[in-house]
């Protein structure tokens, strides 16, 4: 119900004015003098004021002008008997919507008011797509700056580019890639980016949960649904609502599970575990694996329907070895953020330092680059960081980085006292030797037992090279 006051100091232009517009449905207000017509304003804030100019404690003009200043989204329609050209004009340059000189049509009045509140609306309408567009272009800068640091690769420049035009629209997304990619920020700014944005992002890891639990996780329980089941829950579907769910390691979820779920992007709607009441679900789903898709698919850790349902649009996130040219500017970022929180000086890396990072294959991804800048920050002193401060298992030459990766993978210690003698798998104890004293023969010798000249004949005999 649209708000009227009515200033006028004739009671019954007053009274007839109150009748004529509760009749058509409008909350009326009314006040006899430019005070207390603007202290009713302040006090309900109406969408419209109907003003004579001919008031006895101000100037008509001078108050019309003190509401247009203070409320200037409120329609003021100026009724009056001083109907010369001069006031007209006046009151129009302040702000009037319109100017009607007494006696008055109702009919005339009414549509004017009329007119008045649909203009009302449409400006309120275009300043909060103002606003939207302003608060839209603000999110896409912000994350086009926190894509830029790992967008310096054409492959990361063309998925940035494609998650700005698929992140407005309400399809499903499926994000693949190695752990530590970083899926869970393509996800994140998939959200920031769409029409979603003001609802929540909930997020639900497949992997960290017993299956049991992630049923009750997504569609919520209700009170003694199952031993434990204390109280209401309305789970994270529910949750989601308005908003976007994003699901890490899908695949890790049971197939049965798989099925249940798929239902739900199907009809748009689910029932929480011993509820009777069905549930509209309303969110936009991005999905994530670390799993090959090809190998998920046909050992059925994923289902084929559900795949099909995720994959509206599909982003697979390259590991960092195979986009190196991104390595220098994350490097940066991530040691400006340390050094910040640390109230370090301004980083810097030696060009031998970067070269490390350039060199190491990064199996954990970007993942791993940010705890190894952790750590270099952490060590450095005076904002350089050189080789000395980065992670060991960095300064090892190339041919022991590999090795170290493949022993580790093979159950063999990276790190402390190893006992491994010369036998069958001489060439992996060698390597383990190496990696364990970071390259230098003279103690990985003497951890293996043997002599310089014996070590370095061995080397040779298996192709190891160390420059």
């Amino acid at each position: 119900m649209n708000k009227i006051v009515v200033i006028d100091d004739e009671r019954p232009v007053l009274l007839t004015l109150e009748a004529l517009l509760k009749r058509q449905g409008f909350s009326v207000q009314l006040a006899g003098t430019a005070g207390a017509g603007l202290g009713l304003i302040e006090k309900i804030h109406p969408e419209l004021v109907l003003q004579d100019l001919g008031l006895p404690d101000a100037p008509g003009l001078e108050t019309l002008g003190k509401i247009k200043q203070l409320y200037p989204d409120v329609v003021v329609i100026i009724l009056t008997a001083q109907d010369s050209l001069s006031n007209a004009i006046e009151s129009i340059k302040l702000g009037a919507f319109h100017f009607i000189s007494k006696p008055y049509a109702p009919e005339e009045l009414l549509n004017v008011i009329k007119r008045g509140l649909e203009q009302r609306e449409l400006v309120k309408d275009r300043e909060q797509l103002m606003a939207k567009t302003v608060e839209l272009s603000r999110q896409l800068e912000e994350a086009q700056q926190l894509l830029a640091p790992v967008a310096t690769s054409r492959r990361m420049r063309e998925i940035s580019e494609l998650v700005s035009r698929v992140a407005p629209s309400d399809a499903n997304v499926l994000i693949t890639g190695e752990s530590g990619v970083g899926k869970e920020v393509v996800a994140n700014q998939i959200h920031r980016l769409s029409r979603r944005h003001e609802g929540q992002m909930v997020k639900l890891n497949c992997a960290a949960f017993p299956q049991h639990m992630i049923e009750s996780e997504l569609f919520g329980y209700v009170k003694g649904a199952f031993t434990g089941a204390l109280n209401d829950f309305p789970g994270m579907i529910h949750e989601a609502a308005g908003g976007t769910l994003f699901l890490d390691e899908i695949a890790e979820m049971s197939p049965d599970l798989q099925t249940r779920f798929l239902r739900v992007l199907q009809d748009r709607e689910f029932r929480p575990l011993g509820s009777t009441r069905t549930i509209k679900a309303d969110f936009r789903l991005v999905a994530a694996t670390n799993r090959p898709l090809a190998s998920a698919l046909s050992s059925g850790a994923l289902r084929q329907d559900l795949f099909y349902r995720l994959k509206t649009f599909q982003f697979e996130i390259p590991p960092l070895r195979e986009r190196p040219e991104d390595i220098p500017s994350l490097a940066l970022q991530f040691a400006r953020r340390f050094a910040t929180q640390m109230n370090k000086a301004e980083p810097r890396f030696a060009a031998d330092a970067f070269q490390f990072l350039m060199d190491y294959n990064w199996p954990g991804n970007v993942r791993e680059l940010q705890n190894a800048i952790e750590h270099s920050v952490v060590l450095s002193d005076g904002g350089l960081i050189t080789v000395k401060h980065l992670p060991r298992e960095l300064q090892l030459p190339a041919v022991l980085q590999d090795a170290a990766a493949h022993l580790n993978q093979a159950g063999y210690p990276a790190n402390g006292e190893t006992n491994l003698k010369l036998d069958a798998r001489e060439r992996e104890a060698i390597l383990q030797a190496l990696v364990q004293c970071h390259g230098n023969k003279k103690k990985a010798a003497a951890v293996l037992g043997i002599h310089r000249p014996t070590l370095y004949s061995k080397m040779k005999r298996y192709g190891i090279e160390l420059k």
